[in-house]
This record gives structure tokens, C-alpha cells and sequence, in this order.
């Protein structure tokens, strides 16, 4: 026989994978967002509902790792580029947001009776949020949108301010406001910071160029940084929700979007983690309360209505002075509307305390699940009409979907040029193509294409990893190169992503037989890349740009594919354009998205580069240099020798831009030289 509360761990967590399954689905039947039905199960199960189950150490547990997860997400996925340009509204808004709320907070429960302590308690506790509606606005694809980074930024305000407030009414209660309380909790929060910030990228940078080795390790690391990081937020003095936010902030420049490792971060957090924290919140909701004392309906319909003007004011206020739609303005209510981290902090304190009652408590979590519903309704609302506003604007060449190809033949740098692609595909609607090419006509050929195949679905598995549909191909040729093009050809591919291995047969040659003869025979995009260290641990792309090459068809493209790959790698850009004048290129790189900080600099020559600028590469640098093909605008005897100069004595990584040459037309109307379709013998790629 099955006993309420059920306590069977196996049939709790049973229960708890039903609701998972089944509320999405009923709320999707009702046009609601899945993630309210959470709460509601939570309601409706819990002890104070069905009392199906009860809100014990375990589901308090899970319920505590989601919450983290919601916020270690947010630090991990905003545009640190996009907070540094706004960061100046993040601030100003994040202020408005918690000040407002909290001001008109602090009046109302003075007025109705509370001590000055408790009422400054329950203002603070409004002027926070909880990103709770966050993964909605990710998954439309407007995470980097300028009113969700400003919210998002807004949250360091908010949350801080808030908990900062609990520790000092905490303190002041228990009569500890003293000089000395003061400058433990400036200086441990102080030293916390740094110590986020310092450790963190050292110790993320030597697991993932030394340690790093199969995707369970990396998650495993993420997850320790995670812990550790919100455990010593309390050792500071600080809720662990801040330590959570700190690590995201401290990891975000090594986790790119398109990877397999954050792929795996979200996945298991919207599947599990982040449920079980909604199912937690909807468990504390007591509706008896609300039915035997009135006095909590009134307390309810002042925080709730406290809670939405202030959060409604803050938005509008900021949309007015920074000139935000109004469509952004609501969106930014609906994502810093929802409380629950702090404000359920905040609300225990309060009544372990004797700064609450029980009416108050029920009254704060009646507004917990009201403004947990209206959050996510409006910027699934709101996020949805940004999004779709943003997808009808005029159509540019250089936003077409990509059709990535990768020829494969080595398994050890496979993982590599994935990353790489995942990075140039962006958010192309097509597969990333994968090629693998047996050379026929040999009596070993049939291994070779066993071996071929092999290699491929070694990066099927990868591409897996990170979502990334994937459409596998094998050629048979005499000639690599013929088999590269003929599939190029095949399947309409847009850029080549090809590795190098950093070996010449003869010094006549830029690469080898089979590169040599690809760039010669091909007008689409190539990419050859030489890559010795991770991507995610690169801090600087170094960009060289041969004089002319702003009257290349490509040249749009070329930018686009540097800025796409700085902004996912959180790197910036140092740009050496050399012998050209810097405006044409400083202005594209100002107007093309996405927002990357740039440094130019002008070079009078080639030498200039070699003795005065390439002896300062680092070893987490890229180089990119933007080439040309022989004959073509920009094409320097220069560009051949960089590769075999930078293999040898420059940094670890580095990728030679090809742009398409297809019916090459630059801004004086001179037409390119067609290329020679010459043969040359075999060469390396990898």
C-alpha cells in the first residue's frame, strides 16, 4: 500500500518525471508556458495541495541545484560585449529596478503596521528578480537582444542590493551592526570576487588545454565550478545564487554556444534541474491559510500589486530614456517581473526572525506564483513578436544560411574543426556536412573506405553532442582533391572548413598538393585552419588584412565569419591592415554584427608586421589572415609564405580566409582574373 507523503525515493522521483512529461504537454493544450505548469503541479502535489509528496531534503535539494542552474545558465549565456556596451544602462536599470519596488515596498508595509526593519526586509525582497523566464527568451534566439542584456546585467544590481539589505537587517536584528560586521562583509565580498575572477579563468583555461579529454570530464568541471563557486558565496557572506552568477560570468568566454559542452548544460538543467525548482516553489504555496485568514489576501494584493507597478515603472522609465521599443519594454518587465531566489531567502530570514508572520509568508508566496506565471507569459509573448521582428528585416548577402562542409581524414583533430564549423554554420537551417574521400584505384582502396567511414561517424557522434544535424558524405576518387571538389559541387556548399597539418612536401608550394589544388579549382569559401590549442581558451583573434581586400566580393563575409567567431569565443579583435588606408575597414567592422571590441592598426609594410608585431603573438591568440587566391584583388606573394612562417614560428592557431571568388567584381568594377586549372601533385590536409 502507497502511503502519503509518498517517501519510496524511487516512486518520488518516478512522480516527479510524470509531472515533468505531462504539465508541459496540458499547459502547451492551454497556450501557456510549459514552465508554469511546474509550479501548479507543485501546488496541487504537494503538502499543502494533494500531499502526494512532501517538500523533504530531497526535492529541497534538486530544487536548490535548479535555482543555481537558472542563474549559472544566465551568467553563461550573456553577451559579455553586449553588457559592456550597455553596461551603463544594465546599472542604471538594475538601480531603477530594485529602488522602485524596493521604495514603494518599504512605504506600504510601514503603513500597514510593520516594524521599520520588516518593512525594509519586504521592500528589498521586491526589488529583486529571478531570471526564471530567461531560458524562454534563449530559446527564441534573443538572448543577445539589448533589452535582455540589460536585464540580464540588471540582475547583478538587483540581487546584490537585495541580499546585501538581508545581511544588514539580519545583523542589525540580532544587534551585530558594528563597525566590525561592516568590514568583514566588505572585505570578504571583496576577496570572494577577486578570487572568482582570478582563479576561475586559470583554472578553466589549464583543464581545458591540458586535462580536457571527453565531454564528461568537461561537464563534471563545469559543474564543480558551479558548486564550489556558490559554496563560498555563503563563506562570504553571500547567497550562493550570487556565486552561481559569478561563475557563469567567470566561465563565459570558454563556453561558446554552438559546443557540445553547453549543450549538455542546458539540456540537463530544462530537463531536470530547473523543473525540479519550479515543483519546489509551487510545494510552498498553503492555500488553507489564504481561505481561514483574510488578513493574507490583503497582504498578497499589496505586495503583488507593489511588485508590478514598481518592476512596470523601472522598465518603462528605461525603455523612455534609451529609446526601447515597446515591445522591448515589456520584455524586460516580463524577465525581471518573476520572484523566487532571493525573495524566498529574504522571506525565511524575515520569519526565522520574527520580522513575518505566517500571513505574510503566504502572502509572499502567493505573489511568488503569480508574478512565476505572468513572467513567463510575457516574454514568451513578447520575445516571440521581437523575434519574429528581427527575422523580417531587409535581407543581406551576407546573413544567407551557410552549407559547412568538413573533409575529415585525421581523427585527432576532428573535434576541432567540428568546433570551428559549429562556429561558422552559426544558425544555419542546413546540416553541417561532413566528407570523408578514399583514394581509389589502389588495391588497399576498400580499407580506405572502411577507415573513411569510420572517421565519420566518430563526428556524427560529436556533432550529436551539440544538436547539430548532420549530413555525412564519402567520396572514391583517384584524385583527393577532385573527390573534395566534386562533393562541394554536389551538395552546394557554401564554405570548406579544412585542417592543415603544418607540413610542406616542396617550399614552391602554400600548403601542399591537395590544398594547393583545392583553392586553384574552387570559387566558394575556404577556411584552413592549423589549430594547436582549444578555441574556447583563445582571448585574442589577430587579423591581417592585405591592402585591397575591401574590394573583394568576399570581403563582407570574411568580417562576418571573424566577428561570428571572436563573439563566440568571447575573444576580441586586433585588426593589421597593411598598406591601405584603416576607415573602409573600421567601418564595417563597427556596423556588422555581431558587437566584438576592435583595435586597428595601420602597417606601412609587410616587414613591419614580421619584425615588429608578430614576435608579440601569444600562445591563446588565433591568427586570421584574410588571404587571396593567386591572380585575384589582394593577392600578395606574402599571403603564400605567412602560412609556412606561422607554422614554424608563430602561434598556436591559426586559420588562412579564402572568400569566395564567384564573379569577383570590386568597388572600381574591375573584374577578377579567372584562375588556372592546373594540376599539382599530392599534398597533406587533415
Amino acid at each position: 500500500m502507497i502511503t502519503q507523503p509518498v517517501t519510496n525515493p524511487v516512486l518520488i522521483f518516478a512522480i516527479a518525471m510524470v509531472i515533468f512529461l505531462v504539465a508541459p504537454l496540458i499547459m502547451a493544450k492551454l497556450r501557456i508556458p510549459g514552465i508554469i505548469g511546474f509550479i501548479f503541479a507543485g501546488v496541487i502535489v504537494g503538502p499543502n495541495g494533494l500531499g502526494i509528496l512532501d517538500r523533504d531534503p530531497t526535492i529541497i535539494l534538486l530544487g536548490t541545484v535548479g535555482l543555481l542552474y537558472i542563474i549559472f545558465i544566465a551568467g553563461l549565456e550573456i553577451d559579455l560585449e553586449g553588457f559592456k556596451k550597455y553596461r551603463n544602462r544594465s546599472l542604471t536599470f538594475g538601480t531603477m529596478s530594485f529602488t522602485i519596488p524596493f521604495i514603494l515596498g518599504t512605504m506600504g508595509a510601514y503603513l500597514l503596521g510593520y516594524s521599520v526593519a520588516g518593512a525594509i526586509l519586504l521592500g528589498s525582497l521586491l526589488g529583486s528578480h529571478t531570471l526564471l523566464a530567461y531560458p524562454i527568451a534563449s530559446r527564441l534566439g534573443i538572448s543577445k537582444n539589448k533589452a535582455v542584456t540589460t536585464s540580464v546585467g540588471g540582475t547583478i544590481m538587483t540581487d546584490t542590493l537585495a541580499l546585501l539589505i538581508l545581511a544588514v537587517v539580519a545583523g542589525s536584528t540580532q544587534g551585530e551592526l558594528t563597525a566590525d560586521f561592516w568590514f568583514v562583509l566588505i572585505v570578504s565580498l571583496i576577496i570572494y570576487v577577486a578570487g572568482v575572477f582570478i582563479i576561475v579563468p586559470i583554472a578553466a583555461k589549464f583543464f581545458f588545454r591540458t586535462l580536457s579529454s571527453e565531454g564528461t570530464l568537461e561537464y563534471i568541471f563545469v559543474m564543480t565550478v558551479l558548486f564550489v563557486s556558490a559554496f563560498f558565496a555563503t563563506v562570504a557572506g553571500l547567497e550562493p545564487i550570487i556565486g552561481a552568477f559569478l561563475a557563469g560570468l567567470a566561465l563565459n568566454r570558454f563556453l561558446f554556444e554552438q559546443s557540445p559542452l553547453m549543450n549538455r548544460i542546458k539540456f540537463i538543467g530544462n530537463s531536470l534541474f530547473i523543473p525540479f525548482f519550479l515543483l519546489s516553489v509551487g510545494m510552498l504555496m498553503d492555500l488553507r491559510i489564504l481561505i481561514y485568514e483574510p488578513q493574507a489576501w490583503v497582504k498578497a494584493a499589496l505586495v503583488v500589486i507593489l511588485v508590478i507597478s514598481g518592476k512596470f515603472m523601472a522598465a518603462w522609465i528605461a525603455g523612455k530614456i534609451y529609446r526601447y521599443s515597446i515591445e522591448e519594454v515589456k520584455l524586460m518587465f516580463g524577465l525581471t517581473i518573476p520572484q523566487a531566489a532571493a525573495t524566498l531567502a529574504a522571506t525565511l530570514v524575515g520569519f526565522d526572525l520574527g520580522l513575518f508572520d505566517q500571513a505574510t509568508v503566504n502572502a509572499i508566496i502567493v505573489m511568488i506564483l503569480i508574478t512565476c506565471m505572468i513572467g513567463p507569459y510575457t516574454v514568451e509573448k513578447f520575445a516571440r513578436m521581437i523575434a519574429m521582428l528581427e527575422e523580417q528585416k531587409p535581407y543581406e548577402p551576407s546573413q544567407a544560411p551557410e552549407r559547412v562542409l568538413v573533409p575529415i581524414a585525421n581523427p585527432n583533430t576532428m573535434e576541432s574543426l567540428m568546433d570551428l564549423s559549429f562556429i561558422v554554420r552559426g544558425q544555419s537551417p542546413q546540416p553541417l556536412f561532413t566528407l570523408a574521400v578514399a583514394q581509389g584505384g589502389k588495391e588497399d582502396s576498400e580499407s580506405r573506405i572502411v577507415q573513411a567511414e569510420k572517421i565519420l561517424s566518430h563526428s556524427k557522434v560529436y556533432a550529436a553532442g551539440a544538436e547539430v544535424p548532420i549530413q555525412m558524405l564519402t567520396r572514391i576518387d583517384t584524385n583527393i582533391t577532385s573527390g573534395i571538389l566534386r562533393a562541394m559541387e554536389e551538395s552546394r556548399i557554401t564554405t570548406a572548413v579544412i585542417g592543415w597539418n603544418g607540413k610542406l612536401s616542396t617550399p614552391q608550394k602554400i600548403f601542399g598538393g591537395i590544398l594547393d589544388q583545392l583553392l586553384e579549382r574552387s570559387t566558394q569559401m575556404v577556411l584552413v585552419s592549423k589549430l594547436g590549442h582549444p578555441l574556447n581558451t583563445t582571448k585574442r583573434i589577430v587579423i591581417i588584412i592585405p591592402s585591397g581586400f575591401d574590394h573583394k566580393a568576399g570581403y563582407y563575409q570574411s568580417v562576418k565569419t571573424a566577428k561570428l567567431l571572436a563573439s563566440q569565443l568571447g575573444a576580441t579583435i586586433t585588426c593589421y591592415v597593411v598598406k591601405d588606408h584603416l576607415n573602409s575597414y573600421a567601418r564595417t567592422f563597427n556596423e556588422m554584427k555581431p558587437d566584438v571590441k576592435v583595435t586597428m592598426t595601420s602597417l606601412l609594410s609587410w616587414n613591419e608586421w614580421h619584425n615588429m608585431y608578430m614576435p608579440l603573438l601569444r600562445s591563446d591568440d588565433i591568427v586570421l589572415v584574410f588571404s587571396a587566391r593567386r591572380g585575384t584583388i589582394a593577392w600578395h606573394p606574402q599571403l603564400e609564405r605567412l602560412p609556412r612562417v606561422l607554422a614554424h614560428s608563430g602561434p598556436e592557431s591559426f586559420i588562412m580566409v579564402y572568400p569566395p571568388e564567384t564573379e569577383e567584381v570590386d568597388l572600381r568594377g574591375t573584374r577578377g582574373t579567372e584562375l588556372p586549372k592546373t594540376f599539382m601533385s599530392k599534398g597533406s590536409y587533415e
